[in-house]
């Protein structure tokens, strides 16, 4: 009966143990989470941005003189080469103002010629009434006289000369003007916009307007795509890179190019723009040569640009949205929006970015370094090992981890995309 006795009181304590526990874990309620593992994986950081096609060389024909058109030998889409005639402007004006200065300079030419004879007689005047003088033969006046007629002789012929220079220079200049009413393509290419008509009026522009822009040859051989990356993507780009290029009326079709330019300053943005928000982000001019571009690509088409910043084979790593940034005095958690990349993370000195790994049923927060990103995955160059579990989500339960909170592993992709 002791025995028994003992037994029956042993069985009792258990109980009591079992219950007590089992309701101390009812009362810890745990936090709903989707749970992953580190894993090696292949990553490629992309960099994205939209912009237009555009030809490597591009030329805007603008009138340097005003004058009414008179005959255009082209119209948009010929081919052209450099020389080919383009289009021509009303040159009569010109070509008055020509003769004007040509009849000027020959007028002026004949006057030289008659002012060089009044020199010439002066000049003998004057050599005999200074012999006469030397012999005292005639007074001091009277070769005065003579000297006087000799030297307003001379000036008439020096201010000729400058005359018939005065005039060639004008000469020059019409001609030049007279030039400039006729067109002629400057690179071989294709006249891609064409924007006047005969009998319309070519005006030169001014400081605060610019003149009428007549047509525009651009050489199609060379492509390119003209694309605004916005400033905290701008640090990974480097010249060479390749990139993926998508055109919005060519869905299906990618294209390969390469990075060759990156714009050194920001981009300015409209004035309207620039007041409404002082804070906005800076866009830098990136642009990407084409590899074999289609000849049905057009100046103007609407383009993304998939530029391959890095790529990295075997490395580990973990969702994007397992990396969360925590106090570290408050042991507080938010995690990293997964449409931020993760180099444009600024950590303060009170905070620390790493994930929550999975402890015995409870979070256990790990700080880690980061390297290059991928579109879902980042890579983790320290803290974590390969098949560690981790916490991937959801956004919300990521916000209530602290260290030792209870888990609850839940599988359900609909939970994981909350």
């Amino acid at each position: 009966m002791k025995k028994k006795t003992i037994i029956i009181l042993a069985v009792i304590v258990v109980l009591v143990l079992v219950a007590v526990l089992g309701l101390g874990s009812r009362g810890e309620k745990g936090v709903k989470v989707t749970l992953d593992k580190v894993k090696r994986t292949d990553l490629t950081s992309i960099i994205s941005a939209s912009g237009e096609i555009k030809p490597k060389k591009s030329i805007n024909i603008s009138a340097l003189i005003p004058g009414r058109i008179v005959k255009i030998g082209v119209k948009e889409g010929d081919v052209v080469k450099a020389g080919d005639f383009l289009l021509k402007l009303d040159a009569t004006q010109y070509e008055a103002n020509a003769e004007r200065d040509r009849a000027f300079i020959q007028s002026s030419q004949a006057e030289l010629i008659k002012a060089q004879t009044t020199l010439a007689k002066n000049q003998s005047f004057y050599n005999r009434q200074k012999n006469l003088s030397d012999n005292g033969l005639i007074s001091k006046e009277l070769l005065e006289q003579a000297k006087s007629q000799l030297d307003i002789s001379d000036a008439g012929v020096r201010s000729i000369n400058f005359q018939i220079l005065q005039a060639q220079a004008s000469l020059k200049s019409t001609l030049d003007n007279l030039g400039k009413t006729v067109f002629s393509s400057l690179i071989d290419g294709v006249i891609t916009s064409l924007r006047v008509e005969e009998g319309e009026m070519a005006i030169i522009g001014t400081m605060n307007n610019p003149g009428t822009v007549l047509m525009t040859i651009a050489d199609l051989s060379v492509m390119e795509v003209e694309v605004q990356v916005d400033e905290t993507d701008v640090p990974g780009v480097q010249l060479g890179q390749t990139a993926d290029i998508r055109v919005d009326a060519f869905p299906n079709q990618i294209i390969k190019g390469k990075v060759t330019e990156i714009g050194s300053s920001a981009l300015q943005k409209t004035t309207l723009a620039a007041s409404s928000n002082t804070q906005e982000s800076k866009d830098f001019k990136v642009v990407v040569t084409l590899e074999n571009p289609s000849k049905l690509l057009k100046p103007g088409l609407s383009a993304s640009a998939d530029i391959i910043a890095a790529e990295k084979k075997g490395v580990l790593a973990v969702p994007i949205s397992a990396l969360v940034l925590r106090d570290k005095k408050a042991g507080t958690a938010d995690p990293v929006a997964p449409a931020a990349p993760a180099v444009s993370i600024k950590k303060t000195g009170g905070e620390e970015e790493g994930v929550y790994t999975v402890a015995a049923g409870r979070a256990k927060f790990v700080p880690v370094k980061k390297g290059i990103m991928g579109e879902l995955m980042i890579e983790i160059t320290d803290g974590l090992s390969e098949g560690q579990e981790i916490v991937a989500g959801p956004y919300d339960a990521l916000r209530q981890l602290k260290d030792d909170t209870l888990l609850k592993p839940d599988i359900k992709k609909e939970d994981a995309k909350k």
